[in-house]
């Protein structure tokens, strides 16, 4: 047996993708019917022709690429960022306030580490995102769940209800991850209002804002002049230019608070990745229309997951918006059996709500045992409509 454990990282769940890709290990799929894995939300495609050759050429003629760099990030890139919101918010944004960080999640963790310590609390709506758990549950930092009913969106007069002494932060994620559906801007600008009446930090995950259905900007937030003395904003590159596997976040809050931030950064990473900052940079200033195309696709596949499910009288979609639709099955089984089930019975991969909340047994108000995630971006219009036939010859 292995010694010493922390306890706290021992009854942390495992990361659940990764579990769930342990569903298929040694399986095979008929060739009509081969696997559709919907369980991941990324990108599969490499990131476009242009992009990856910037970063090629920064690897071959940049000395700079090779070594480490800022470790709040790329002077240009934070400037980019700074300028780029500022007119797509609406809202007044300095370099001093954007870092970079590798990827969203060590954007999420290294707020989260000035934030809380072991004991104090943060409310965090259901279904929550599973890493933002995971971090909190290994830190000791207790997440006071907000539950929420089938229209999935949180209650600022019920996250009230739940505020303690103890409570440093309320975590929304907008559009959701795993719900899909987009938080209106009036909803986001109550729970800013809720966190500074009681002095607390709104941190508000951005990571599929480039896929948004409104045109105009998704909230005000930014709008308030003072707006970095509660709120705190995260972002991802991974999916806007699809650079998951070069991990570039971005976190926007006060200076002062990205002073402690770069305290976390320095032990963890000690700066983000180089190369992957260039191609950052490189997509936001050459790439705004290819985007803009990559958008409309993810919208057209939405509205397919929204026509097909109205084709699924059993099933029911709660949410959809961004990468994701969040559904309640038919069956008469948790959802985690159901997810399994799936992989047999009709070759998919998704995820069951038991990893976005918890059980009954446990608290929770059943929604986990009732639902799944499906991360439909990865599957075009005519795998959607596979997707739909598997799910409607199942029987219930």
């Amino acid at each position: 047996m292995m010694r010493p454990l922390n306890p706290n990282m021992a009854s942390t769940f495992p990361p659940p993708v990764m579990e769930a890709r342990r569903w298929v290990e040694g399986k095979t799929f008929p060739d009509t019917r081969p696997l559709m894995n919907l369980s991941q939300a990324a990108p599969v495609d490499p990131p476009p022709e242009g992009l990856m050759q910037a970063m090629a050429e920064a690897i071959l003629t940049d000395p700079c690429a090779h070594l480490y760099g800022p470790v709040l990030g790329m002077d240009d890139l934070r400037a980019e960022l700074a300028a780029q919101w500022s007119a797509t918010y609406g809202g007044t944004i300095t370099p001093a306030q954007v870092a970079i960080t590798a990827g969203c999640n060590q954007a999420f963790t290294a707020v989260m580490s000035t934030l809380a310590r072991a004991g104090d609390e943060v409310i965090v709506p259901l279904p929550f995102y599973f890493n933002h758990q995971m971090w909190l549950d290994m830190q000791g930092v207790r997440a006071v769940h907000l539950p929420t009913g089938d229209d999935l969106l949180p209650d600022p007069e019920r996250a009230a209800g739940l505020i303690t002494d103890r409570t440093r932060a309320i975590v929304l994620i907008s559009p959701n991850n795993p719900a899909g559906v987009e938080y209106p801007p009036a909803l986001l600008a109550a729970f800013r209002d809720l966190a500074r009446t009681h002095g607390l930090a709104l941190i508000v995950d951005e990571t599929y804002r480039d896929f948004h259905s409104s045109d105009d900007a998704p909230h005000t937030l930014f709008t308030d002049p003072d707006w970095d003395e509660t709120f705190i904003h995260l972002y991802s590159f991974s999916k806007a230019y699809r650079l998951t596997g070069h991990r570039v976040g971005a976190i926007m809050a006060a200076p002062e608070r990205l002073a402690q931030v770069e305290k976390f950064l320095d032990t963890v990473a000690i700066c983000p990745p180089q190369v992957g900052q260039i191609g950052a940079l490189w997509g936001m200033r050459n790439l705004g229309d290819w985007l803009a195309g990559e958008r409309m696709e993810i919208l057209a596949r939405r509205d397919a997951i929204r026509q097909g499910f109205g084709q699924l009288p059993d099933w029911q979609l709660l949410g959809s918006g961004a990468y994701f639709a969040y559904v309640r099955h038919p069956f008469d089984a948790p959802s985690d059996a159901v997810a399994k089930q799936l992989v047999d019975d009709a070759s998919l991969l998704v995820l069951p709500g038991t990893m976005f909340g918890p059980l009954r047994a446990a608290g929770g108000t059943g929604q986990a045992e009732a639902t799944l995630r499906i991360a439909f971006a990865n599957a075009d219009r005519a795998g959607l409509g596979d997707l739909v036939s598997r799910l409607g010859a199942l029987t219930v």
